[in-house]
């Protein structure tokens, strides 16, 4: 069955595979004026998935206001120039991701982990630089549908963010988290601090929310929260 290119979440929050089933997801926030909030960009080659996107409900690139990004990697920052060269819009993302997003290049690997440190010296990790408008921070609040709120959870990279809608109860993990095959934690060796990430994931256990979106895996809607929770405790 093929996948849609936009499946529903929440009144006005949308999520949009960019690769595989769910493999891969951008998020899309439609606003009360029409205008929409991007979340990650996928890929180099995924902007015409998003674009598709947009279309599945109804909207367009000259639709969209804002791009979030979670983090600077290049599965979530590798479409962002482009996406943004075709809607126009501005670029946000936490200040400690910034210089690597415009430099086009995701920032340094675990060194206590050995695949990370390999990973470095063979200089993995770039996509086509972005510019940023503004660089977030914890707890700031985005104008976006009623309030999108900003949750620092470092470790996967320095500047990593998770999500909040709060109107909606829609928490979007980032990669503070996966949900593939079950609900685990990120690959070791893409992370600059997993510890930090393992650590700093624990925040999330004490937001309210009724759905959990990854942007690596399909959204759980059924006890979210408590099955997060318990996945935290038991590491």
């Amino acid at each position: 069955m093929a996948q849609p290119p936009a499946v529903p979440l929440a009144p006005g929050l949308w999520r949009i595979p960019t690769a595989g089933r769910a493999l891969v997801n951008s998020y899309a926030l439609v606003d009360d004026d029409g205008s929409v909030t991007l979340v990650d960009c996928g890929v180099k080659r995924a902007p015409a998935r998003i674009v598709r996107g947009l279309a599945a409900i109804g909207k367009s690139p000259a639709d969209v206001t804002r791009i979030v990004l979670t983090h600077a990697h290049p599965d979530h920052a590798g479409g962002a120039a482009e996406v943004a060269r075709r809607t126009g819009a501005p670029v946000v993302l936490h200040a400690a991701d910034v210089e690597y997003a415009q430099a086009g290049h995701a920032p340094p690997r675990d060194p206590s982990v050995t695949g990370g440190r390999l990973f470095s010296r063979l200089g993995g990790g770039r996509f086509p630089a972005v510019d940023v408008a503004e660089p977030l921070a914890d707890g700031d609040v985005l104008p976006v549908g009623g309030g999108l709120r900003v949750v620092h959870t470092p470790g996967h990279s320095p500047g990593h963010v998770s999500l909040l809608h709060e109107p909606t109860r829609v928490l979007i993990t980032g990669d503070a988290l996966f949900n593939v095959v079950g609900i685990r934690w990120p690959i070791k060796v893409l992370c600059t601090d997993f510890r930090m990430t393992q650590e700093t994931a624990h925040v999330l256990a004490e937001l309210e929310y009724d759905v959990a979106a990854f942007t690596h895996g399909a959204e759980l809607t059924d006890n979210a929260r408590e099955r997060i929770r318990a996945f935290l405790r038991r590491r």
